[in-house]
């Protein structure tokens, strides 16, 4: 029993793991720097919004709403992230990014990771909307009141992240688990966070098929180059 749980973990996990291991054995913490950087500037975040004179700037620079403008809530977006929510333990903020984000880090590189967590956080931000103009009638919709929610955290990246790495790296019980849990999240607590994980899962598996399907491609394109250069036909540039 104890073999194969042993051998379902490195089936599981094993690709993962050696990505992860690889990076840290080459580069030990340097591999993961803007996720320390990320830790720090969340820290500090959390310090200066907990004073009497931060929480304004704070809010000024980082904080999202449904009813914002969008060109200002597209600006405050990439701190955002970073801008612990309010009313959520801070370490828990805290542990996401030195988990997920540092082992998304270690295994795609620090701006596919940026890239990545930003897409799910603006697919978020893009459905609060969407949501709010839907109104409460709608399955999708949300209440007029969700429009002031203060909307910030690094949850919607992290969720994002965890389906794209577990689906790059075929940790297929572990996608199927990330999906099941942000939906049973907004099943059971069906309020703005648990319906913009919902949409950041829908973006990244949007964005992991996109990404399948041009893999399946591209060695057939390789293969026909390498056809037409055999044949004395010039090769093409891609």
């Amino acid at each position: 029993m104890r073999a194969a749980l042993r051998r379902a973990a490195r089936t599981e996990w094993g690709p993962l793991y050696e990505a992860v291991r690889g990076a840290f054995v080459r580069n030990r913490w340097r591999a993961v720097p803007m996720t320390l950087t990320a830790v720090v500037l969340t820290s500090l975040f959390q310090i200066v919004q907990n004073q009497h004179w931060g929480f304004g700037p704070v809010q000024q620079l980082g904080s999202v709403q449904a009813q914002l403008p969008w060109w200002l809530a597209l600006l405050r977006t990439p701190l955002s992230l970073f801008v612990p929510a309010l009313d959520l333990p801070v370490w828990g903020a805290l542990a996401q990014i030195l988990i997920v984000f540092g082992i998304a880090e270690a295994c795609i590189g620090k701006w596919r990771t940026l890239a990545v967590s930003y897409t799910a956080t603006l697919a978020g931000t893009m459905y609060a909307r969407l949501g709010v103009a839907l109104g409460p009638g709608s399955p999708l919709g949300l209440p007029p009141e969700a429009a002031k929610i203060i909307d910030t955290g690094p949850s919607a990246a992290v969720v994002g992240l965890a389906v794209y790495l577990s689906w790059r790296y075929r940790a297929w019980l572990t996608c199927a688990g990330v999906v099941l849990a942000m939906v049973v999240e907004v099943l059971v607590k069906p309020n703005l966070a648990g319906k913009e994980h919902i949409a950041a899962v829908a973006v990244m598996l949007a964005v992991c098929g996109v990404d399948e399907a041009r893999r399946h491609r591209k060695p057939h394109s390789d293969e026909h180059r390498e056809r037409g250069q055999r044949s004395g036909a010039p090769a093409t540039r891609s």
